[in-house]
């Protein structure tokens, strides 16, 4: 799940990426699609065959959708689908790392010795997708490479935080913004919202002929597998929601939520530091937070030198916290990087932004996630734009976190000129109809803090087992103990679900 600083929204991967070596394949598994009542003009989608061919050590295909599910007679697109088969497999599970904007097809083809348990991948063939207006499937396209350099990383507002001169300054860089995502994408830039995406994957689920979906999904994709279950609870399969969002949560209040969640991991962390022999930090925990904040505020004017000849600014030195702060396995780089900058040195700083952005040491970027991650937010959720409402906001913020609060201001800004009107969202998250759906939540997460797992398993959806681990990190499944893995296993292998509700 994404985060706000500084008014621009930086995407973020559900689960870290790692780099994983293929082994070689089966041939997929074919099945005709099962007969679906539909409508008339939804036959075609519902009816179509997948035509897989071989890219790399996987498979890849391609689905039809309606562009505006509103209107399926009108233009179609092409939803990017892969395929990683196991030879024992008796079905498929889709798998969503999150975002929104992150790819699942890029997922599955580069990470799949990390996804889960050898049980798992036995039991399923693993079918990657990029939902709408991400990855390949007709993605979202703003600036160049130069442009979001420019919106990620560059200081050019020297104006203060509270001035009208920041704000002037913001919604012009936002406005280019639009205006080259409305140039370069093209019409499917309305229709990229969960709720399209959702639908694609009952139509992805047709054409693999499953009369069920499968699913598991990080972060975000929790979001998507909910509005799933909402509008198709009796096609609902083995449902796991790694990492939770409560889909009734306000925008604002969703902003709140991470402020908070990243607030309790930087004082996790700096209770970790403090006991060690070389932390840049000593003191209290009051103590090393005011350093933090002293660092921050000497950044709103001033930049260091990086090995790579750049400089390191506000806005990458806070994509570089916030990156490290999703798991405790890096909080040893975190301190490298503290370490170094107290010698005027930003490297390891702007090393943790580039990857969490995405950026290469050429200068270009891998994916669309920024992109598509802004588009999909603003066509889902917008906080209130009135300047009560965002003085409000700012100030609630402002009180939450005397370190990141100030850099949390200003949430209305990116999506208050969005050139399209919200997408619909189900009224009724409940999913009454669907067997169990299995939700997991860890305590110390801090992008999608753990009490929204908690809402969504015993307060939003008629049948939610909630799966709770106790640790840091974003997400748990095929990250954290056997006591985790062992119950995701057993719903989604084996259909069983443990006799109460586990702590791990």
């Amino acid at each position: 799940m994404r985060f706000k600083p500084l008014a621009k929204i930086v995407a973020t991967l559900a689960a870290l990426t790692l780099t994983a070596t293929m082994a070689g394949c089966a041939n997929p598994q074919v099945q005709a699609a099962a007969p679906e009542v539909v409508a008339p003009e939804l036959q075609k989608f519902y009816s179509q065959s997948l035509d897989w061919s071989s890219c790399g050590d996987i498979w890849c295909a391609s689905v039809e959708v309606p562009m505006d599910w509103q209107n399926p007679a009108g233009k179609t697109m092409q939803i990017s689908i892969n395929q990683h088969t196991s030879p024992t497999a008796t079905g498929y599970l889709l798998v969503n790392p999150g975002g929104p904007g992150a790819s699942g097809v890029s997922f599955v083809r580069d990470n799949y010795d990390y996804i889960g348990t050898d049980a798992l991948k036995a039991k399923y063939n693993l079918i990657g997708f990029d939902p709408r207006g991400t990855g390949t499937s007709s993605p979202v396209k703003c600036f160049d490479a130069a442009g979001t350099d420019r919106l990620l990383y560059d200081n050019g507002n020297k104006f203060a935080l509270e001035s009208a001169e920041y704000l002037a300054y913001e919604r012009a860089e936002i406005a280019k913004y639009v205006e080259a995502c409305q140039k370069n994408t093209g019409d499917v830039l309305e229709f990229v919202d969960t709720q399209s995406a959702a639908r694609d994957l009952d139509v992805i689920r047709a054409v693999l002929g499953q009369p069920k979906l499968d699913y598991l999904g990080f972060s975000y994709g929790t979001l998507l597998g909910a509005t799933y279950a909402a509008l198709y609870p009796e096609k609902v399969g083995r449902f796991v929601l790694d990492g939770a969002i409560d889909p009734r949560v306000t925008d604002a209040q969703q902003s709140m939520n991470q402020l908070l969640g990243f607030d309790l991991a930087l004082n996790n962390y700096l209770k970790h530091c403090l006991k060690q022999t070389e932390c840049p930090f000593d003191g209290s925990l009051k103590t090393a937070r005011a350093k933090v904040s002293g660092i921050l505020l000497d950044f709103e004017t001033n930049d260091v030198a990086t090995a790579s000849g750049r400089k390191l600014t506000l806005s990458g030195l806070i994509t570089g916290i916030i990156f490290a702060l999703y798991s405790d396995t890096y909080w040893d780089y975190l301190t490298t990087a503290f370490t170094e900058l107290e010698n005027a040195d930003g490297t390891t700083f702007l090393k943790m932004a580039d990857y969490y952005n995405d950026r290469s040491d050429d200068g270009t970027y891998a994916t669309n996630t920024l992109e598509a991650n802004i588009a999909i937010s603003c066509l889902d959720a917008r906080q209130p734009a009135d300047p009560a409402s965002v003085k409000a906001q700012n100030k609630a913020v402002v009180a939450a976190s005397d370190v990141f609060g100030r850099y949390w201001q200003q949430g209305a800004l990116t999506c208050e000129n969005w050139p399209y009107p919200l997408a619909d969202r189900p009224s009724d998250y409940s999913a009454k109809g669907s067997p169990s759906i299995m939700v997991v939540g860890t305590t110390g997460d801090p992008a999608t803090p753990y009490q929204q797992s908690v809402s969504l398993a015993h307060d939003v959806l008629h049948q939610g087992f909630l799966v709770t681990f106790e640790g840091e990190g974003h997400t748990a499944y095929g990250r954290s103990n056997n006591c985790v893995s062992d119950a995701v296993d057993g719903w989604l292998v084996n259909g069983e679900l443990p006799a109460k509700e586990p702590k791990c």
